[in-house]
């Protein structure tokens, strides 16, 4: 039977904790930890936070940057259970893991930013200490997602090399949960939305861990707790009429709640929130609920100090709120799936997200890329030998990022790829596979996507073809034509717009990248590179081109926060593109922003 990915919940049926705090942790830096039986414990003085990544607790270059194995250790103890099965519930374990409770190998699992469970009923020792011991590793591949390398240096030590503009961070990053759930149970649940009129149906489907054949209550309550639709079939219909409909920056949610019967008694019970809203692509315009809506918002990252890519709440809520502040409505999950509590909060304030698979990286690398653009004649990532085991990785997550948020209003498109490398005909091939598959997995047919990179033009890129709409990573004024030759640059981003509008009709164009770095405070007249002022001329000179065509139907600038990269001498203390600073104060372009987006519908 299929694994479930329901976020957990606590009900008459279910109960759910987080087992956070503070875990013993040991690096493997020999790769040796099974032969010193670090499966059954281990003595380390090392103590870190879960959920958090462990880089930054570290301060030392060696055990800051680290490449390899290491492991995590808790202590639980666990009642003596009866009609129930205990399930473990990893958030998101960067990149690798293998999972050992009581010195026994129980799961691995490969992916860091999506979740897995582990049913652990028969490995527990009831009513005594546990020892749950996690293996993990962080280093990167043809064939991880994201993709990178990982080096050996002289000294012996290994280094990961990302293919990607965002530091490693690694660990246990997402909650941990520990949950005791009926044997029989519901493990899926599928909604869609369809509108008539003054009425809203809709579609839903329930699966469960059994072949038996068992009853459901499927009951609609509006926010109110009053019941506006029910019905009692597996797969049908739920007739809503007079809806609320969920609308950008005024959403509404409806509870769904399912019961399962076995015998005339409610055996599990499973309710989650759903917004009534549709989401087409018409006539070069994206539309919710049968209206025009223009995206303006960020790139992001999950990407806080001391936490790293860690799970924060505070944090969460601090960026919503200044994102409502500047007048957003939507963002990227760039680029990666975000912490399921993110969507949770997206739902509830009516935000708009294009939720990105951690397909980053898929390049040889940034030189060979731009040279692709240019004719030379370079190898294709999507020539490499191992290309077909990152295949099954990368539909892998697609399968698990689609089973995970599919049911989030917030989610109106899915991003299969951020920036990869198009210009070869092996990518067509790759990309078709990955497009109709992907098709076939969301019950709500929503949109996909990918992110075009600053080479890849109507004239370089074999795949755009694929895309419902445009995404546009486009760095005018910052990577190519900068400082003087900035005018230069927007009269040739102007009719790259116009050329993209030419071979790719109907196909909506959001650009999903733009902007330049900037340290805070660093204010020049005139303003040059890196200052703040360059930073708000080159982001009004682009906005002036997005406001020409009314094919362009959002702006997400890069980005929301600076945010850590790995060193090098392209970037000061990391990418300050962020239109607030990694600890959340604003630059001067939040400002304008603010007010841009005010005024735009």
């Amino acid at each position: 039977m299929e694994e479930s990915l329901l976020y957990p919940i606590n009900n008459k049926y279910r109960i759910s904790s987080q087992i956070t705090g503070l875990w013993k942790f040991i690096f493997d830096k020999e790769d040796n930890g099974e032969e010193k039986n670090y499966q059954n414990g281990f003595d380390s003085k090392i103590e870190l936070p879960v959920p958090a990544s462990f880089n930054d607790f570290f301060t030392n270059r060696e055990d800051r940057n680290y490449t390899g194995t290491f492991w995590y250790e808790k202590e639980l103890f666990l009642r003596e259970i009866k009609n129930e099965r205990l399930i473990l519930r990893f958030g998101g374990a960067v990149h690798q893991a293998i999972i050992y409770l009581n010195g026994k190998k129980i799961k691995e699992h490969r992916g860091g930013f999506l979740p897995f469970e582990v049913d652990i009923t028969d490995n527990i020792k009831k009513n005594e200490i546990n020892k749950l011991v996690v293996k993990m590793n962080n280093e990167l591949s043809h064939t991880t997602l994201p993709v990178g390398e990982t080096q050996i240096l002289k000294n012996g030590l290994k280094r990961a090399k990302p293919y990607f503009d965002f530091f490693n961070y690694s660990g246990l990053i997402r909650p941990v949960w520990i949950m005791y759930v009926p044997k029989t149970k519901i493990i899926d649940v599928n909604t869609k939305t369809e509108r008539k009129r003054n009425e809203a149906i809709v579609h839903y489907e329930v699966v469960f861990n059994t072949k038996e054949d068992l009853q459901v209550n499927v009951n609609l309550y509006d926010e109110q707790g009053n019941k506006v639709a029910k019905n009692n079939k597996i797969k049908g219909n739920l007739l809503v009429t007079n809806p609320y409909l969920w609308e950008v920056r005024n959403a509404y949610l409806y509870k769904l709640k399912i019961e399962l019967i076995k015998n005339n008694e409610i055996i599990d019970e499973y309710s989650l929130n759903i917004g009534l809203r549709t989401v087409e692509i018409k006539e070069n315009k994206i539309l919710l609920n049968g209206h025009e809506v223009y995206l303006k918002g960020y790139g992001r990252h999950e990407d806080t100090n001391f936490y790293g890519r860690g799970y924060n709440p505070a944090a969460i809520k601090k960026d919503f709120e200044l994102m409502k502040w500047t007048n957003a409505n939507s963002f990227r999950t760039s680029h990666y799936p975000y912490s399921e509590e993110i969507y949770d909060l997206a739902d509830k304030e009516g935000f708009l997200v294009i939720d990105e698979v951690p397909a980053v990286g898929f390049m040889q690398s940034t030189q060979n890329f731009l040279d692709a653009g240019t004719g030379t004649n370079v190898k294709s990532f999507f020539d490499n030998d191992d290309i077909t085991e990152l295949q099954k990785n990368h539909l892998n997550d697609i399968y698990d990022l689609i089973k995970r948020d599919k049911n989030h209003p917030c989610v109106i498109a899915w991003s299969l790829f951020n920036e990869p490398d198009t210009s070869k005909l092996s990518a067509k091939k790759y990309f078709k596979l990955i497009f109709e598959k992907t098709r076939k997995l969301d019950f709500q047919s929503r949109p996909c996507t990918f992110t075009l990179i600053l080479k890849d033009t109507p004239e370089v890129s074999k795949c755009y073809e694929f895309a419902d709409f445009l995404c546009l990573n486009r760095y005018y004024g910052w990577y190519l034509y900068s400082a003087d030759e900035i005018f230069d640059g927007m009269e040739q981003f102007d009719k790259e717009l116009r050329k993209w509008h030419e071979v790719a009709q109907n196909k909506p164009i959001i650009i999903t990248e733009f902007g330049a770095d900037a340290i805070a405070g660093n204010n020049k007249i005139p303003g040059t590179m890196w200052s703040e002022d360059y930073m708000i001329e080159c982001v009004k000179k682009c906005n002036k081109l997005f406001d020409k065509y009314d094919f362009v139907c959002g702006e997400q600038i890069w980005n929301f926060a600076d945010f850590e990269t790995s060193e090098s001498l392209f970037r000061v203390d990391g990418n300050k593109k962020g239109v607030f600073t990694r600890d959340r104060h604003p630059k001067r372009i939040a400002y304008y922003l603010k007010d841009r987006w005010q005024q735009l519908l």
